[in-house]
């Protein structure tokens, strides 16, 4: 059997060798000629046709029958140099056969990327990949304003493609987390996969970067930069009275509720001010700018008022977001205990007698793996069914004992509610269904904000959660989604932390942990644009 070493030796390597070769063989031979050629010739008496006596002969006279020693000089310099030469190129030829690691190579031995330096660059890449797509999200939305949705149809589609690439790397990173693969050799190649998939995200968005500029047409045209400062302008001046409203819609919130209600939003309004703030500073740089000719300055500031517009919308849409959702859990909470009661009263009669074998389906988002984990913990949501049901009945009655006390988080009683009903059915359908799909697409959405507007510090484990809550979610299993948005949140708070912001950073350095500058200089650095690795920081003052 041939081996791997020869298998990999391109054939177009083998004949360049045997050309090398055969070039220096002959050339040895051509010297030899030359240097035996005098000697073969040296006793011959007439080495050359005579001439006519005369004037030719009477000048020849002088010269020795014998060969000189300059006769031999030449071919032996052409013989040393040919052997030279070829022993020049076989001495390089094997010293870059032993050192190469490029496609091609017969290095026995190429370097093997640590698993620790490959997961870096995988976490890297994710990180990058998923700032590129936050970015051109958010400068697309203005462009979009402006120009409407057939104009910029190809930069959706790019957007969309790019997504598309980031949640696959996204689920093969978590499959790595997990352990899935477990042979080396595998898991090095999903973690070139993390890295190709975040390769090809960035490169859809970067091929779009130059079009985009030149529909904006910021830099070159002075009525495109006021037509997009009227548009940031505008949404600045609509925001400003959002987050008014906001802070006393939150308010009412922490009055009529349980103070655990805002918690997701907790600072929220603050930052809003702060990034709106930011933004005012931004626009009016980027206005006087455009007045004065300095359209690339002008652009920079531009680009940085838009993204604090952007992130301080979302600041603020989270705030509005979670009193509506508060209201809706509200009205269910009536609701979902009645449909729970019927479940648990169903579950009893239905009940095995003392002593029969249990039958009971795992939950639709959870699997047998962690039915069987939890019947060997002897949890009680998975034990016997009458301790199944008395859980049921305690949070049941927990819940009852809130609303009637009038202070209560509805978002979460649903929760223990849903969850308790799941353990004991293994199902969640009618009401109960219904407010396990509101608690989910809560948790998911208060998680992507915080992620959004703290990707400065945010790592790729909890980036990796959200995108798996996000497709958990998608695909109907409501519980696991609420699960796992709860651990990327939790992951993204202790990442915020840690990088020592505390989520309350003003000014350049709220801006920086935001995303909205890049933090590669003292003021901030440039703001991030429409694009992927290559083109995200081409605008510079």
């Amino acid at each position: 059997m041939t081996s791997s070493l020869f298998r990999g030796r391109p054939r177009r390597a083998t004949a360049h060798i045997r050309v090398r070769m055969a070039h220096a063989v002959l050339g040895a031979l051509v010297g030899a000629g030359w240097l035996v050629l005098p000697v073969m010739t040296v006793d011959t008496r007439d080495p050359v046709p005579v001439g006519p006596a005369g004037a030719v002969a009477s000048a020849a006279a002088p010269q020795q029958a014998g060969t000189s020693a300059a006769d031999l000089v030449l071919p032996l310099i052409a013989g040393v140099a040919a052997v030279a030469l070829a022993g020049y190129g076989w001495l390089r030829r094997t010293r870059r056969a032993r050192t190469r690691t490029t496609p091609g190579t017969v290095s026995a031995h190429p370097p093997v990327p640590a698993p620790a330096d490959s997961e870096r660059q995988a976490r890297a890449a994710l990180r990058l990949a998923d700032d590129c797509v936050r970015t051109s999200r958010e400068e697309l939305s203005f462009v979009r304003e402006r120009f409407g949705e057939q104009r910029t149809e190809p930069f959706t589609h790019a957007l969309r493609a790019a997504g598309t690439e980031l949640s696959a790397a996204f689920a093969i990173w978590r499959r790595y987390e997990e352990g899935v693969p477990k042979e080396a050799g595998a898991r090095r190649q999903a973690l070139v996969g993390v890295i190709g998939r975040c390769a090809e995200a960035g490169r859809r968005l970067d091929a779009e970067a130059e079009a985009l500029d030149r529909l904006r047409d910021l830099t070159a045209d002075e009525e495109g930069m006021r037509a997009a400062l009227e548009v940031a302008e505008e949404r600045f001046r609509e925001l400003a009275a959002r987050t008014m409203a906001a802070q006393r819609t939150l308010a009412a919130l922490r009055e009529r509720y349980a103070r655990s209600v805002a918690g997701s939003v907790t600072g929220y309004v603050e930052q809003a001010k702060d990034r709106l703030v930011f933004a005012g500073a931004r626009l009016n740089e980027a206005r006087q700018a455009a007045d004065v000719g300095e359209t690339r300055r002008a652009a920079w500031q531009l680009r940085a008022g838009e993204g604090a517009v952007a992130q301080a919308g979302v600041l603020v849409g989270g705030v509005e977001r979670l009193a509506a959702q508060v209201r809706e859990a509200a009205g269910l909470v009536p609701a979902t205990l009645t449909g729970a009661e019927a479940e648990l009263a169903a579950a009893r009669r239905t009940s095995p007698a003392p002593g029969e074998p249990e039958a009971r389906p795992a939950p639709a988002d959870e699997g047998p793996a962690v039915v069987r984990r939890g019947t060997e913990r002897g949890s009680p949501a998975l034990g016997e069914p009458a301790a199944r049901s008395a859980h049921v009945d305690g949070v049941l009655a927990v819940v009852r004992e809130e609303l009637t006390g009038g202070s209560y988080d509805p978002l979460d009683a649903l929760r223990r509610i849903t969850r308790a009903v799941e353990r004991l059915t293994g199902v969640r359908s009618g009401v109960l269904g219904t407010a396990a799909l509101l608690v989910a697409r809560s948790a998911v959405a208060g998680a992507e904000e915080f992620v959004g507007v703290h990707r400065g510090a945010v790592g790729a484990e909890a980036r990796a959660r959200l995108a798996q809550a996000v497709r958990e979610l998608g695909a109907g299993n409501t519980g696991c989604a609420d699960v796992v948005a709860g651990e990327a949140r939790r992951l993204a708070d202790r990442d915020v932390r840690a990088h020592g912001a505390e989520g309350d950073a003003t000014g350049p350095a709220g801006a920086v942990l935001g995303g909205i500058l890049l933090g590669e200089d003292p003021d901030g650095g440039p703001p991030p644009a429409f694009g992927g690795p290559r083109t995200r920081s081409r605008l510079h003052r």
